[in-house]
């Protein structure tokens, strides 16, 4: 060491430096020495040794000054920082490390990565010692298909790419298993109507089965307000009527964090989903969900699902009696009482029932009026599907029909006026006949 050589050390190292002279003076002993630096009385000797040959420069790190042997080429920085600049300038740090290495062939581990982010002010870091906002969770079932949570959210998912017909916003239905966390199933949609559940809960308990809970919003906080949304009052009555009949439990959440994985699910995807998305060129509906079904979710899962604590699936399949009944479970169903014509009025419809029925039906019984996702409409009495057709126009006053009741047999005592719709029916083209029995 020459006499005018600057030596720079830490504070950690002096304070090191001046424990290691008191020992080579015998002020102290070794067990001593370990104390005062917090090493073992193994590494003390060692540095002692150093310093007995180096002098001062024994208690600096060989490597300080050198360059890494695994130090990244320049080349490559150079890269990927033009990735990062060009293409993926609104990423967070994994994100950004995920798709260079995935689309770009680029490794860089993900600190690397937030720090050529940060460099080029693509990422803020958080200041020191700013903590994160602590979150008590509640804690997970014990297995798969015990609970799902269940929410909607509005987002302007493919950033105004040619969906104007849409609006600016589109609706993510989404399903997160509460036991480990992945996506069990996830639909875009226009809105959170009921039409819309029961087609994204249709389509989980085909392919899935069915769970054993569900736990989603109360309907008040369903976003009713929100200008692409259906203010459908009887959202939770059907839902809950469907998964009632499936053997489903509903639990309703009392805020959204009640729900949290799935509320903080929502946001992830609000992240990254929508950066997939513009990355395929994604712009509808049609092409978003394939996506999904396809690549999406399989990889997000495989990412970020947890193990959970035990290995069994809780969904169970449908049997063949509720294969049958599914698109029966799944439809909008609705009371109506029938008229004194023998005529059923539902949203400013008129349906004429025929004379002759599956099933005894009399004047005033109270029927159920299903509207199927098909976009058909089946009215069932006593379970039995009755057979109708839709009258062009509000049926005129009349004299009550002299008929106590339709039967499967057509009755020879009456016969209606010859302006009657059941003399006419064939000359109605609107009618819709509907299938009789469903057992």
């Amino acid at each position: 060491m020459t006499q005018d050589q600057l030596i720079t050390m830490t504070k950690n190292e002096a304070q090191r430096y001046d424990v290691v002279k008191d020992l080579l003076a015998k002020k102290i002993n070794g067990s001593e020495a370990a104390k005062l630096i917090n090493r073992s009385v193994r590494q003390v000797k060692r540095i002692k040794e150093k310093v007995n040959r180096l002098g001062i420069q024994g208690i600096i790190h060989g490597n300080r000054g050198k360059i890494s042997h695994n130090k990244t080429d320049e080349e490559i920085l150079k890269k990927a920082r033009e990735h990062l600049k060009t293409t993926y300038y609104d990423f967070n740090p994994l994100m950004a490390q995920e798709h260079l290495r995935d689309d770009c062939k680029i490794q860089l581990s993900k600190e690397t990565v937030r720090q050529l982010m940060i460099g080029e002010k693509l990422w803020q870091a958080r200041k020191k010692g700013e903590a994160k906002v602590k979150h008590f969770w509640r804690e997970r079932k014990d297995n798969y298909g015990e609970m799902e949570q269940f929410d909607g959210s509005y987002h302007n998912w493919f950033e105004g790419r040619n969906n104007e017909e849409l609006g600016l916003e589109q609706c993510l239905l989404l399903a997160v298993d509460d036991a480990d966390g992945s996506i069990t199933r996830a639909e875009f949609e226009k809105n959170e109507g009921v039409e819309a559940v029961f087609r994204f809960w249709k389509g989980y308990v085909e392919d899935n089965g069915t769970p054993i809970s569900i736990y989603l919003d109360k309907f008040s906080t369903y976003k009713v307000n929100h200008k692409n949304a259906v203010d459908n009052k009887e959202l939770m009555t059907q839902f809950e009527r469907a998964m009632s009949q499936l053997g489903v439990r509903v639990i309703h959440a009392n805020t959204p964090q009640a729900k949290g994985r799935v509320e903080k699910m929502n946001g992830t995807l609000q992240r990254r989903l929508v950066k997939e998305l513009r990355l395929n060129n994604i712009k509808n509906i049609t092409d978003a969900n394939r996506f999904l079904k396809e690549v999406f979710i399989s990889k997000f899962n495989k990412q970020f699902a947890v193990m959970p604590k035990k290995k069994a699936n809780l969904h169970r399949k449908l049997d063949d009696k509720k294969i049958k009944e599914s698109d029966k479970i799944f439809s909008v169903q609705s009371e109506r009482k029938i008229n004194n014509d023998y005529t059923v009025r539902f949203k400013n419809n008129y349906y004429q029932l025929t004379e002759i029925q599956p099933t005894t039906v009399y004047k005033k019984d109270v029927v159920t009026i299903e509207e199927h996702l098909s976009g058909e409409v089946k009215i069932s009495l006593k379970e039995k599907y009755l057979t109708y057709f839709v009258l062009p126009e509000r049926p005129k006053k009349m004299v009550e029909i002299k008929l106590p009741a339709l039967t499967k047999n057509k009755t020879t005592k009456w016969k209606p006026p010859f302006n009657h719709s059941w003399r006419n029916q064939f000359l109605i083209k609107k009618r819709q006949p509907l299938t009789v029995d469903t057992k």
